[in-house]
């Protein structure tokens, strides 16, 4: 159940109108790093976590809906950027503010060629308002939602989507001078930041969560790194131990020979670990028990009820 309050989580100002940058904010109202994109993507995967991880269900509603009233928060902003020409933009377009915006330099016709320059829709398709689109009017689209059922692959997505909602408010701020919009964009950077250390602290709790999924792969191919360019450039990522199964990393020097030999990698053998094929194969048994278990053990039996009232 949503209950919507008529006041904004932050105090968005605006200190004077700006229609183009309008047009670039809306890449956080409808784009693929949007604020929509983020709400859909943490509430479509709280369905999922809502019988095994109760928890984690509670966290991805709250941080979903904490979504939702940032894209509040940037639709109203978009909205008080076009103060003076959305509606009636013929004439907003001699308000005094818009003149003072333009300078008393340019006539109406120039400040209107650059409102919809800037994006057509804004006056062809929403008389002003922000649209479900990005600053190039493509369309928001569910395609930008990562839920694969898998709360240790949501989590790892959740991440990469808060670094990259952060990073394009960084490059936001580099496109208005705006004090009151600037502050409000930092509010923004910074939930952005908060809300990848819920993530991140949500993670850790599921053990095991490496790798990703529950089968744990092929010990002859996990750490195997191949030198597939000029140069031949070692670092943690192919020499010393692996991250998570602290194994050898074996560098290929010459992959086409090694190829070749072994016959497409078919007689390649385990080298640099402790896993084989038996262990590996126990642990997909074992994980594949507990996740099973987990999801059965919460799930109630006869008649279904999401609430309890």
């Amino acid at each position: 159940m949503f209950y919507h309050v008529k006041e904004l989580q932050f105090n968005a100002r605006v200190s004077k109108p700006d229609p183009r940058f309008a047009n670039i904010l809306l890449e956080q109202f409808g784009g693929e790093n949007g604020e929509l994109a983020a709400a859909m993507q943490y509430f479509t995967q709280a369905f999922g976590a809502k019988m095994p991880h109760p928890d984690k269900y509670d966290m991805l509603m709250d941080i979903a809906t904490e979504e939702f009233s940032h894209l509040e928060i940037v639709g109203a902003t978009i909205q008080m950027l076009l103060k003076g020409v959305n509606g009636e933009m013929k004439y907003a377009a001699d308000s005094e503010e818009i003149m003072q915006v333009m300078e008393g330099s340019e006539k109406r016709e120039s400040i209107i060629h650059k409102a919809l320059t800037a994006n057509p829709q804004f006056d062809i398709l929403s008389s002003g308002g922000p649209r479900l689109s990005n600053s190039q009017g493509i369309p928001w689209c569910g395609s930008y939602i990562h839920s694969n059922g898998d709360l240790t692959v949501d989590l790892r997505s959740n991440l990469a989507s808060e670094s990259r909602a952060k990073l394009v408010y960084e490059h936001l701020m580099k496109f208005t001078d705006d004090p009151y919009v600037k502050e409000t964009l930092m509010f923004l950077m910074t939930r952005e930041v908060a809300h990848y250390q819920m993530f991140e602290a949500a993670l850790a709790t599921i053990q095991p969560n490496f790798p990703p999924g529950i089968l744990q792969s092929d010990p002859r191919h996990s750490n195997t790194y191949f030198n597939l360019s000029d140069g031949g450039v070692r670092g943690p990522w192919n020499e010393g131990l692996s991250t998570q199964f602290k194994e050898e990393w074996q560098f290929v020097e010459n992959p086409i020979e090694t190829v070749r030999e072994t016959e497409g990698l078919s007689t390649l053998e385990p080298i640099g670990t402790e896993r084989d094929d038996e262990s590996v194969a126990e642990a997909d048994v074992a994980l594949s028990e507990e996740r099973s278990e987990e999801v059965k053990a919460a799930t109630p039996e006869g008649v279904s009820q999401w609430s309890t009232y």
